[in-house]
């Protein structure tokens, strides 16, 4: 099936109420479900403006058996008319005032370099050889922000991101295909970053699916060591799998099975001293979200509460971990309910025994100041920091328990890893070749 006969499956079930977008996107079968996704959001969003043009073609009422290029030629006459009409020049500017682009869709695009795979240096030039400009390791936000055309960036603070200008679609360049790049929201690659699991450790990812996070995990780990990755949704973990092996991942054990079921006394994670928790949340820093579920930004009290109440739950549940070290709490949402309030509640159910842990002080945007050493948790939105919103948080054992006292106690802040030469590299394959790993 194709990506169009796909998303034409999607809305027509969306219309029909089957589902929401995501569940019917998921259950679709088709193989990249970003992309199938997005196509059905953005479709979503122009949906008045597409009647308006179908409307006045005509075509369902006089043409039914009118050939697909006439039909789009049609449909681009139409279009312009009502440009014309309207008095406007852009897509954009048609659009109702509420479904206009807000600050996130103009984020950069930002890429992560799979390193079970390849390695920045050769990305970079094989970027070099398809015409783009390499700029280096960006100083600040606003390079970001600047950025147009063919000319990319080293993201300032997080190791082996690469960031393209807004809009830029990478979806079937050969090395995404391949699995050598992770198209990643900046803020997603936090937790794992944050966690920094030394290659050799056993950790887990408890609330697994899509997989990103995983295969960043993987990648920080060299493929050495175990991640038990869990989720309930078996359609998800079925995607996941698919990514996971995709991107090279060797070290993951996919269990469709309840965080909250898992034993923490279990002999399998006796040696489990790192934990990523990035728990079922509203969504309210997701853009995207506001399209499949109107007014998901401004979740109701009721339905904070109980999600607030899963997240606590899953964060105790996490910190009863007999070898536990370090964790990160994560989530993609603004609402201080599913974020600090978690935290501090969790916190105080373990008087002693855990604390939060300073995290990357050049992230220029905190935790709400709500209880003390809340300044220590991050917070991301695409006004402060051209990324979706999310909220990150790292808790460490204040006391390493005897069981883990030979393994590290927690890990040092990752700091940036030298960006990439300029200068073109002589050495490399031909330009039609793929990046191989770095040695």
């Amino acid at each position: 099936m194709g990506l169009y006969a796909a998303a034409a499956g999607v809305l027509a079930g969306v219309e029909s109420r089957q589902g929401s977008i995501k569940g019917l996107v998921y259950s679709s079968n088709f193989q990249n479900v970003k992309q199938l996704y997005a196509l059905v959001c953005e479709t979503q969003r122009y949906s008045a403006v597409l009647d308006a043009v179908i409307a006045s073609a005509g075509l369902l009422r006089a043409e039914k058996k009118l050939r697909p290029h006439l039909a789009k030629a049609r449909l681009k006459a139409e279009l312009a008319r009502l440009k014309v009409h309207r008095g406007v020049s852009r897509n954009e500017d048609l659009l109702e005032v509420g479904s206009r682009p807000g600050p996130a869709s103009q984020l950069p695009r930002f890429v992560r370099v799979n390193t079970l795979k390849t390695c920045s240096d050769d990305v970079v030039d094989y970027f070099k050889r398809q015409g783009f400009s390499y700029q280096g390791r960006a100083s600040s936000l606003d390079d970001l922000r600047a950025l147009k055309g063919k000319h990319f960036l080293l993201d300032p603070l997080m190791p082996e991101l690469l960031v393209f200008p807004a809009q830029t679609d990478l979806h079937e360049h050969p090395l995404y295909r391949a699995g050598h790049l992770i198209l990643q929201d900046r803020a997603s690659c936090l937790p794992a970053m944050l966690l920094d699991p030394p290659p050799g450790s056993h950790v887990i990812d408890a609330c697994a699916a899509p997989g990103n996070k995983t295969s960043h995990l993987a990648a920080l780990l060299k493929n050495q060591g175990k991640i038990f990755a869990f989720d309930l949704d078996a359609k998800r973990l079925a995607s996941m799998a698919t990514l996971l092996a995709r991107a090279g991942v060797s070290c993951c054990e996919l269990a469709e099975e309840d965080f909250l079921a898992v034993s923490p006394s279990d002999p399998r994670y006796h040696e489990v001293h790192y934990i990523l928790l990035d728990p079922s949340c509203s969504g309210s820093g997701m853009p995207s979200r506001q399209l499949e579920e109107p007014g998901a930004g401004t979740p109701s009290p009721v339905r904070l509460h109980a999600l607030a109440g899963f997240q606590q739950r899953a964060l105790c549940h996490a910190l009863t971990f007999p070898s536990l070290q370090r964790l990160v709490y994560s989530t993609c949402s603004l609402c201080q309910e599913e974020n600090e309030d978690v935290v501090r509640d969790a916190l105080q159910q373990n008087p002693g025994a855990f604390r939060l842990a300073p995290a990357l002080p050049a992230w220029p945007h905190r935790g709400l100041s709500t209880f003390p050493g809340a300044e220590h948790c991050l917070r991301a939105s695409p006004e402060t920091t051209l990324s979706s919103g999310f909220f990150v948080a790292v808790i460490e054992r204040v006391e390493v328990p005897s069981s883990a006292s030979q393994a590290k106690a927690s890990a040092p802040e990752r700091t940036p890893s030298p960006a990439p030469k300029r200068k073109k590299r002589q050495q490399r394959a031909a330009a039609g070749a793929c990046t191989p790993p770095c040695t």
